[in-house]
């Protein structure tokens, strides 16, 4: 063969050479593709679904299906979710609404505005509050929250409750879920833990404080403390719902903050209360300011950086409400809700270094 077509042929073999290398690759390359773009769908898990809230001291179950089991005579319904090993990158949303049971078609059953929550359960702990709420003066709501901050938590089988604190049946209808939502990763905490959960903090019972014991592990270049408050009475007047009280936080007898928790912008929600009353004097009940909440809203957690106070090792956090209202003698007095947990990162964002 001459040196002309020799060299074509060594050309045509290293083209067929070429071309089965990118074929051998092409399989390889669209597999990672659709990987990556299954990572960027969203992922859904349906915690509770219609799921009945009321309060029924013979029948608490009677709304409960297959999957659920009735507390507290009604008011709490618990289950438990399979969470996947991850959520992905993005953030995680809870997504929560609440109904109110339909009377007739001018009436429902449950017209007051009530406090509520969604709570994941934790070994050898109290519970982690995901989401806290007050329902609206008989009208439905929808809520989207980031709870992020909960992903070191948010895996394998878990046990959630959902409440309302209400005293009729029937009264509400909710639904819980948690979803990812792709995009731009976001820091994501190393550790979080459950440190304190209490419903009706009050003047008889804790009227000194009340303290929660932590261990911090090492490695935490970063330690928040997420703090969720509101004050209540248990007759609707006055204290703790309508007079400002101050909250005080502090690591092994240091006080850490000292603040009012106090809302002043509920008037803006008037109209997703249909049952709220108006007074004499021309106001609306669901426009009063509060103890740290409105009616129809979701309460925002208090975030405090307690990295200085909470190093590696056991440390003591102790909560007071100062000047609870005291028991009357018709057994009313104020109250306070109150759950806190602790949230920590190995690696602190640069976005965070100056703050």
């Amino acid at each position: 063969m001459s040196g002309e077509p020799r060299r074509a042929a060594r050309g045509r073999l290293r083209s067929w050479i070429l071309i089965g290398l990118s074929l051998a690759l092409l399989p390889r390359a669209v597999t990672a593709s659709a990987r990556d773009a299954r990572a960027a769908e969203p992922v859904t898990i349906q915690v509770f679904r219609d799921t009945a809230l009321h309060f029924q001291p013979d029948s608490a179950g009677k709304f409960a299906r297959r999957g659920e089991t009735a507390e507290e005579k009604g008011r709490v319904v618990r289950t438990s979710a399979t969470l996947p090993a991850s959520f992905g990158r993005g953030r995680i949303v809870a997504m929560v609404s609440i109904r109110p049971e339909v009377k007739n078609d001018r009436e429902v059953y449950d017209r007051y505005d009530r406090a509520g929550n969604i709570r994941l359960a934790v070994d050898d702990g109290p519970d982690v509050e995901i989401v806290r709420f007050m329902t609206a003066y008989g009208g439905p709501t929808n809520y989207e929250v980031d709870v992020t901050h909960l992903a070191p938590l948010l895996h394998g089988t878990k046990t959630f409750r959902a409440f309302i604190d209400t005293w009729v049946s029937p009264a509400w209808r909710i639904d819980f879920s948690l979803r990812s939502v792709p995009g731009d990763s976001i820091p994501t905490p190393s550790w979080a833990t459950s440190v304190y959960y209490q419903e009706n903090f009050n003047r008889e019972e804790r009227g000194g404080g009340d303290s929660a014991t932590v261990t911090v592990p090492a490695g935490l270049e970063r330690v928040v403390l997420r703090y969720v408050t509101t004050g209540h009475c248990t007759d609707g007047r006055d204290e703790d719902e309508f007079v400002s009280k101050a909250n005080v936080i502090s690591v092994d007898g240091v006080v850490v903050s000292r603040f009012h928790p106090w809302r002043t912008d509920c008037r803006r929600f008037r109209e997703l209360n249909p049952y709220c009353a108006r007074w004499t004097d021309g106001s609306w009940s669901s426009d009063y300011s509060r103890s740290g909440w409105c009616p129809s809203q979701v309460v925002e957690p208090v975030e405090m950086d307690l990295t200085d106070h909470l190093t590696t090792g056991t440390h003591t956090i102790r909560f007071v409400v100062e000047n609870m209202r005291p028991k009357n003698a018709q057994g009313d007095y104020g109250y306070w809700r109150l759950s806190a947990m602790l949230v920590g990162w190995k690696r602190v964002p640069d976005l965070w270094r100056n703050r």
